[in-house]
């Protein structure tokens, strides 16, 4: 993430893959502050055994790209809303040149980032898959539960 701050959005993310017993680590980096702190996370991810990087960050939010450019890992970005509501977040994340993609989920979409990692790592270990499998079951089942509630309330024009 690009600060300390961006943690309570990025928290989300961290509990999911705990939930999963997926090992993850958790780096403050700033591509406009840290540069070289960046480039050497980056450059050297893969041989540290990281599979996929959710990369977060506010404004002009380069951080996804610029970890982008510096390895082969796919690289899923959140933008944080900050100044603007998110929205140039979202687009300095979404908006990359040719060749250096990032997937990007929505503002504040820590979640969904850690949903996306999981199925990238769920095509190469049946273990998550399987977490996966029922964690999205699961999804499902609370919308049953919470319909099945509501069908119960009462109201005079109910029908």
């Amino acid at each position: 993430m690009g600060s300390t701050s961006d943690l309570p959005i990025m928290e989300k993310a961290a509990k999911l893959l705990d939930e999963f017993e997926v090992p993850f680590e958790i780096n403050a980096l700033s591509a406009h502050r840290t540069p070289k702190e960046v480039e050497e996370f980056a450059a050297h991810a893969q041989e540290r055994g990281i599979k996929v990087i959710i990369a977060a960050a506010g404004m002009a939010a380069a951080l996804p790209g610029v970890i982008a450019a510096q390895t082969t890992l796919p690289v899923i970005g959140v933008p944080i809303s900050s100044k603007l509501d998110g929205m140039d977040a979202l687009l300095s994340i979404v908006q990359m040149p040719p060749g250096i993609p990032v997937a990007t989920v929505g503002i504040d979409g820590a979640l969904n980032a850690a949903i996306l990692a999981l199925q990238m790592l769920a095509l190469s270990d049946e273990n998550v898959a399987n977490r996966l499998a029922t964690y999205k079951s699961n999804l499902k089942q609370k919308i049953v539960d919470a319909n099945a509630e509501l069908a119960k309330l009462q109201y005079k024009y109910k029908v």
